[in-house]
């Protein structure tokens, strides 16, 4: 071994112990090995940085800004929601949820896709009076499998494709993953269905205790736009979409005064407020669907210079300035455009106009705004935010403009007519034009950590390359497997990029198995696109642990998980997803 392979062994060594101990941000021991590696003159100076601008690191990120895009236009929760309602049985409503997961993980990022669908998992499990444990493990996996599929769906695939690019002057395309990803998908798919969740420790299914419902129930007004010029539709119409939202409506306010008891069998007209009781995302969700407004929607503009809009919660101290005061007299919506859209007073229902009720302290209030007013109009009421207690508007109205662009740019991109960073940015630039996605949210859907681990360890993987590293422990595996049929190389290359991908993260994974995956092709002179596909899938494959992806790591609190959960479902899907994906790689990518 030459001293830039021990070197670099050493380096890579000590980086994978710390990354599995945990104790350190992954993105601070890339940087960190990366600036080593350069003092060691194992990478060249000119090339330290040359990871930041690589294609695999900006798809990455526009994908991830895209997919918030695509979250704010609610498209998907429509289609989800219309499924998920028709759904019955929990087998039933697994298979339902994770061929929505898979199929949703297929065009945008899986991490999205689950944010989208675990809060409909929830409240489908608080609704049919289970643990939420024994859906959202199969949820999270199914979100996994489904977004090997294509091109965009993870980033190990994205992080092969480029490599691909690099090494054989072509890159996969959109769909060059989709015959061995369905494959494994829909396989992966029926497993956790029928029998995964059935794996599970009886702990899982055991209901938590509930939390006081009352705490977090809030008194809204929400306006009647236009659309109800063209309807005869009385109160008592929307009571279903209130009860399946979870919505109490307590009333209608025409001209300024609240009509005398619950008027249902009012005919609701514009301009009426519709007074209603619930939780925000319930408040937001039953808006949205029974095509609601908010007092002083005109004054919120999303878009590049308004941004999209979100529901903040906070609690009003003594000293607050809106204590003792009321938001129209403070003059909220006109001085700092964000509107005082409900209010909870310790579960006890208020009767007055919430916008002209005398707030006290204790109380919490329910502000409506783009996420820079809401900053600067908590901070001049002196309240106190709620820390995680956030729920963005969703822009339904714009649903068709979303999926069209995007579909657009995919179609430009599978074509060949746009490259697919530039594709994917001009998606951007339409959704910021058309107000899905503020200025701020384009940063704030990008999860830096990864681009700063994948930007830093590009060079780290091309250097390990370089030395000769990569030949070398593809020479063992070729040593190793002698005699035997080449897939067996194939199955221990993937065998050990799984059992890898377990406890590291999967993009770090690629980025090391890609260089041996083809120097193994190499040595045995057959076609590497197997090998490759084979690292693909194999990286994407973490359902060991819940550090190995982080869709995993997301569940584990709200379901109630602990670190030995994950196997009991995740080894034998891991041991069929081998069984299913050679095969396939072996039919549609042939040696």
């Amino acid at each position: 071994m030459t001293f830039d392979q021990i070197a670099l062994f050493t380096l890579f060594g000590l980086l994978f112990t710390l990354l599995i101990w945990g104790r350190i941000r992954y993105d601070l021991l890339a940087f960190s090995a990366l600036v080593i590696a350069t003092v060691l003159g194992l990478v060249p100076t000119d090339s330290v940085f040359s990871g930041f601008g690589h294609p695999a690191v900006v798809i990455i990120a526009l994908v991830l800004i895209v997919s918030r895009g695509l979250m704010n236009s609610g498209a998907v929760e429509l289609v989800a929601g219309y499924l998920l309602s028709n759904s019955a049985g929990l087998s039933r409503h697994i298979g339902v949820m994770s061929v929505i997961g898979a199929g949703l993980s297929a065009i945008i990022n899986n991490v999205a896709a689950l944010a989208l669908l675990m809060p409909l998992d929830i409240e489908a499990a608080r609704k049919a009076g289970r643990a939420v444990g024994l859906s959202l493990m199969p949820l999270s996996f199914a979100t996994i499998l489904g977004g090997m599929i294509t091109l965009i769906g993870t980033p190990p695939n994205i992080v092969v494709a480029q490599y691909r690019q690099d090494a054989l002057g072509e890159a996969f395309s959109m769909f060059s993953f989709a015959p061995v990803g369905l494959a494994v998908a829909v396989t992966g798919v029926l497993f956790v269905t029928l029998i995964g969740w059935r794996l599970l420790p009886s702990r899982v299914a055991q209901m938590p205790e509930d939390d006081d419902p009352a705490s977090s129930l809030y008194i809204a007004e929400l306006r009647v736009g236009e659309m109800a010029k063209d309807s005869e539709v009385t109160v008592n119409d929307l009571y279903p979409m209130a009860d399946e939202k979870d919505i109490n409506i307590l009333g209608l306010i025409r001209h300024g005064r609240r009509l005398r008891g619950f008027a249902r069998r009012e005919k609701i007209m514009p301009g009426d407020f519709l007074v209603v009781e619930g939780e925000p995302k319930g408040i937001e969700a039953f808006m949205g669907a029974a095509k609601l407004d908010f007092a002083g929607s005109e004054k919120h503009k999303p878009g590049i210079t308004g941004g999209s809009l979100s529901l903040r919660e906070a609690i009003v101290p003594d000293n607050a300035r809106i204590a003792q005061q009321s938001a129209f007299n403070l003059s909220l919506l006109h001085r700092h455009g964000v509107t005082l859209l409900g209010l909870s007073r310790q579960g006890r229902r208020v009767h007055a106009r919430v916008r002209h009720l005398k707030v006290e302290p204790g109380d919490v209030l329910l502000l409506l705004g783009s996420s820079e007013r809401l900053e600067a109009a908590i901070n001049w009421l002196g309240v106190l935010p709620l820390e995680g207690k956030k729920t963005d508007v969703v822009q339904r109205n714009k649903a068709v403009l979303a999926i069209g662009a995007f579909a657009l740019a995919i179609a430009a991109a599978v074509s060949g007519l746009v490259y697919l960073p530039v594709a994917l940015a001009a998606c951007v630039i339409v959704y910021g034009v058309a107000g899905l996605i503020s200025g701020t949210e384009v940063y704030e859907a990008v999860e830096w950590k990864v681009i700063v681990l994948l930007g830093s360890l590009i060079p780290l993987g091309q250097a390990f390359e370089a030395s000769g590293s990569a030949q070398l422990i593809a020479s063992s595996i070729v040593v190793l497997t002698e005699g035997y049929p080449v897939w067996v190389a194939l199955a221990v290359l993937m065998a050990v990029t799984m059992t890898l991908s377990d406890f590291l993260n999967n993009v770090a994974t690629c980025l090391i198995a890609a260089p041996i995956g083809l120097q193994i092709a190499r040595t045995l002179e057959v076609n590497p696109d197997p090998f490759l596909m084979g690292v693909a899938v194999a990286g994407s494959c973490a359902f060991l642990t819940p550090i190995g992806h982080k869709n995993n790591t997301i569940i584990m609190g709200p379901g109630g998980y602990r670190f030995g959960d994950y196997w009991r479902m995740g080894l034998p899907l891991e041991v069929l997803v081998l069984l299913v994906s050679v095969p396939a790689i072996l039919i549609f990518w042939p040696l």
